[in-house]
């Protein structure tokens, strides 16, 4: 098979892939963008129930995850949220902010990939979709990549080959594996923003389906105020895969039920009334969980009959609901994928390894794991969008 000689391979023709592709191409380089499944951008179709949270006005590297807080910030700044905002303005898609500063398409999240795409069609963009990659190797001022349907010679090779999240639509661990071929290091991977597993009786009994108001805090980590959600598994909802990113097996999450609330004023003024607990708690809580909550602490009588100590053991618990999930439920329901390529192997500048001349990495492969709310798609724009004007 021939090799053909082209400027700039990508590889993976997800959100940061095509950044890349795009921001490449349109500077006049050559760029072929190959990546294995047939279907463009699969993520990104299916993100935000399929209206894509595509950005988030409270970008900042604060919103961040890695080994090296620090590493982000170059990207970040180079191409900013304000940056995607206005490109996606300049196509004319209409969006909204929901709450925290997330951005969401009006219509659908394939507006998104047809920008994308468009984007890299400016430039001349060569797709090779459905392509899998046999061999990168080495060579003299660039890389060969074979694949499953031709031989390309570069002189610059993006890798934006995803983390292991959703392997169904199509992850795979390919960029850790290119990375350690080329002696970068990989900090340990784990599934993030993802939903906890739990034993039944640390859940006090059949809850799914019961949301309430929450703040969620795992060890090390900031404390998220979002919605809970009970599954038939344990707990999922936007405070509790904030926190998954900060958790690690074995230790304990603490959550706030009441959260700005102070459950002992309450009792104080319902403790002569012939109110039961979980009637009165459920002016402020779901009905069946308030029920399941105070008969795991104690019997459920009118509230006059409980001693003062009792009544401060269930607001203790109310506040500080301290629980050792089991689990989670893996990558399969990830969002995102926690660790990957050693930040301290890249230039922030320009997202290229320091010790390979002319391969980079970008995107959810990289040790930077946003929180929930569309900071991981600006990671992909930024990062993109920086290798692709280096490359």
């Amino acid at each position: 098979m021939a090799e053909q000689e082209i400027d700039v391979v990508v590889i993976g023709a997800g959100a940061a892939g095509m950044m890349a592709a795009a921001t490449a191409s349109q500077r006049g380089r050559g760029v072929a963008l190959i990546d294995h499944s047939e279907r463009l951008a699969e993520k990104i179709r299916i993100s935000g129930g399929g209206r894509c949270n595509f950005t988030n006005t409270q970008t900042a590297a604060d919103r961040y995850l890695s080994r090296n807080p620090h590493f982000c910030k170059s990207a970040l700044a180079q191409y900013s949220q304000h940056d995607f905002l206005e490109l996606v303005n300049r196509y004319q898609i209409a969006w909204h902010e929901k709450k925290l500063g997330q951005l969401f398409c009006d219509d659908s999240a394939q507006d998104i990939i047809d920008l994308l795409k468009a984007e890299c069609d400016a430039g001349g963009t060569l797709w090779r979709m459905g392509t899998s990659i046999a061999s990168v190797e080495q060579v003299a001022g660039g890389f060969t990549v074979r694949s499953s349907r031709e031989h390309w010679r570069c002189q610059s090779l993006i890798i934006a080959s995803g983390g292991l999240s959703i392997p169904p639509i199509g992850a795979t661990g390919f960029g850790y594996d290119l990375a350690r071929q080329f002696g970068l290091a990989i900090v340990p991977t784990a599934p993030a923003l993802v939903p906890l597993t739990f034993d039944p009786k640390d859940l006090y009994g059949e809850l799914a389906g019961v949301s309430l108001d929450c703040e969620a805090r795992a060890e090390n980590g900031p404390a998220f105020r979002e919605n809970v959600l009970f599954t038939h598994k344990g707990v999922s909802g936007p405070a509790i895969l904030q926190i998954s990113s900060y958790w690690s097996p074995g230790e304990t999450i603490a959550l706030d039920l009441l959260p700005g609330r102070d459950a002992r004023q309450l009792f104080e003024e319902a403790k002569r009334s012939d109110a039961l607990l979980p009637n009165v708690l459920a002016d402020w809580l779901p009905k069946r969980f308030a029920q399941a909550f105070c008969a795991a602490l104690v019997d459920i009588r009118p509230m006059k009959q409980y001693r003062p100590a009792e009544l401060e053991q269930v607001a203790a618990r109310l506040h500080d609901w301290q629980v050792v999930p089991c689990g989670s439920q893996g990558y399969k329901k990830a969002e995102v994928t926690r660790g990957g390529v050693d930040t301290n192997a890249l230039q922030s500048k320009t997202l290229a390894a320091r010790n390979v001349p002319g391969l980079y990495f970008v995107g959810e492969v990289v040790d930077v794991t946003g929180w929930l709310g569309g900071y991981n798609f600006q990671w992909a724009w930024s990062s993109g969008w920086v290798a692709g004007s280096h490359a």
